[in-house]
């Protein structure tokens, strides 16, 4: 059973909406408890049924002294640009620096992947730095460029209100 994390306000009234759920049961058999928070993305417009959009994960939660956690995202192509990855990854951080009370979002986007860093450009992420080599991806180990969010950068709007 999904178990929403959040909606967007724009939701309903003839707009489309823009949800994240986690994922059920069977998920989280395949991850470590409390390490990874897997979502999926749904989006609905002019009231019609919610459609399958894309994926969220917060991975490699760590608490303790260091209290952070890694996003990594996709949206299917048919669905870009009607500003469902910045909302969900708005919608994710929140939780995080939220209920979770995690300290730092870190999202690590290929320096090719314009749209991706367009989403983290949105919400207002500051650019940390290169890691070269840094995840394996189509068959070979590509650099990423890393974005990162404290909690104290956030105000009480939260970060879903960096969108409005």
């Amino acid at each position: 059973m999904d178990r929403p994390l959040g909606r967007h306000p724009s939701a309903g009234g003839g707009r489309g909406g823009r949800h994240v759920h986690r994922d059920g049961p069977q998920a989280s058999r395949r991850r470590a408890p409390g390490r990874s928070l897997p979502s999926t993305i749904t989006w609905s417009e002019g009231g019609r049924r919610p459609v399958f959009a894309g994926q969220l994960t917060i991975s490699g939660i760590v608490y303790g002294a260091a209290r952070w956690g890694a996003a990594g995202y996709w949206v299917d192509q048919a669905l870009a640009g009607r500003g469902i990855a910045p909302t969900a990854l708005a919608l994710a951080a929140d939780h995080m620096f939220g209920p979770l009370r995690l300290h730092r979002l870190e999202v690590a986007i290929r320096p090719e992947n314009r749209n991706s860093l367009r989403v983290v450009e949105k919400l207002g992420l500051r650019r940390e730095g290169l890691r070269e080599a840094y995840m394996h991806v189509d068959g070979a180990w590509r650099d990423h460029v890393v974005y990162v969010l404290h909690a104290e950068d956030v105000g009480p709007a939260g970060v879903i209100g960096r969108l409005s």
